[in-house]
C-alpha cells in the first residue's frame, strides 16, 4: 500500500478552504502575539482582533488557547504512514520511517512553530498538561494501527505499553529538546529514543562528570 501524498488527495471545496485558511490565520495570530509578549499575556481577544475574526469565531476552532498552540493536524500521518510500511518491515525500522515522516512533515512546514510549542511544553504548565492529553489521543491513533498491523488486540496490556512508551519518549524528546536549546536535529534525537526502547539503556553514553574547577 503506497502513501498517501497531498497529490494523491481529492481537491477542498470552498468551504472547507475557507476553514482552514480561518485555523492557519488564527494559529499565525496566536504565534506572533506569544513571541512579542509571552503566553501569558496574550488574551483570545488579542488572537481574534489580530486574526481578524470575532472571539466566537476562535473559539468554534478552537475551545482553549492551549488546543491552539498543541493542535496537531499531522497527526494522522503517523497511523496512516504505519499502515503503509510492508509487513515483513522490522518494528525498529517501521516506527523510525513513520516518526522520521512525521517530524519532516511539521518541520517543513512551520519549523519555528515546532520550536516554540516545544518551549511552551517545558515552560507553561497550561501547554504541558494539553500536550500530554494530545500525545495520548495519538497514542490511541497509534495502538490501533499497530494492531491492525500486528493482529492484536488493539485493548491488550501489551501495545497500551508499547504505544504508550513510544509516544511518551516522544514527550521527552520535546522537553529535552527544548531543555538544551534545540541544538541537536530532533530527528536524531528520536532515532536515539527509539533505539532505547529497541535495545535499553546499553545504547546511552556513560556520564562523566564535568572535572571540578581549578582555583587559585
Amino acid at each position: 500500500m503506497p502513501s498517501v501524498t497531498p497529490a494523491d488527495r481529492p481537491p477542498l471545496g470552498l468551504r472547507e478552504r475557507k476553514k482552514i485558511k480561518t485555523r492557519q490565520a488564527i494559529r499565525a495570530a496566536t504565534y506572533a502575539l506569544i513571541e512579542e509578549q509571552g503566553y501569558d499575556a496574550t488574551t483570545i481577544e488579542q488572537v481574534a482582533d489580530r486574526a481578524e475574526v470575532s472571539p466566537s469565531t476562535v473559539f468554534r476552532y478552537f475551545p482553549t488557547k492551549e488546543d491552539i498552540v498543541v493542535t496537531d493536524e499531522w497527526d494522522p500521518v503517523i497511523p496512516a504512514e504505519l499502515r503503509a510500511r510492508p509487513q515483513d518491515e522490522s518494528w525498529a525500522d517501521v516506527l523510525r520511517h513513520v516518526m522520521r515522516t512525521a517530524l519532516d512533515v511539521r518541520l517543513a512546514e512551520e519549523p519555528e512553530v515546532t520550536r516554540l510549542r516545544s518551549r511552551l511544553g517545558v515552560e507553561v504548565p497550561a501547554v504541558r498538561a494539553r500536550m500530554m492529553e494530545s500525545m495520548a489521543a495519538t497514542g490511541r491513533l497509534l495502538r490501533e494501527a499497530l494492531a491492525e498491523r500486528s493482529g492484536l488486540d488493539p485493548g491488550s496490556l501489551e501495545l497500551r505499553v508499547f504505544a504508550r512508551s513510544v509516544m511518551g519518549g516522544l514527550m521527552e524528546v520535546s522537553h529535552y529538546w527544548a531543555e538544551t536549546g534545540h541544538r541537536d536535529d530532533v530527528r536524531d534525537l528520536v532515532d536515539r529514543a527509539l533505539d532505547v526502547l529497541e535495545h535499553g539503556l546499553a545504547t546511552a553514553e556513560p556520564f562523566r562528570p564535568a572535572p571540578p574547577a581549578v582555583t587559585s
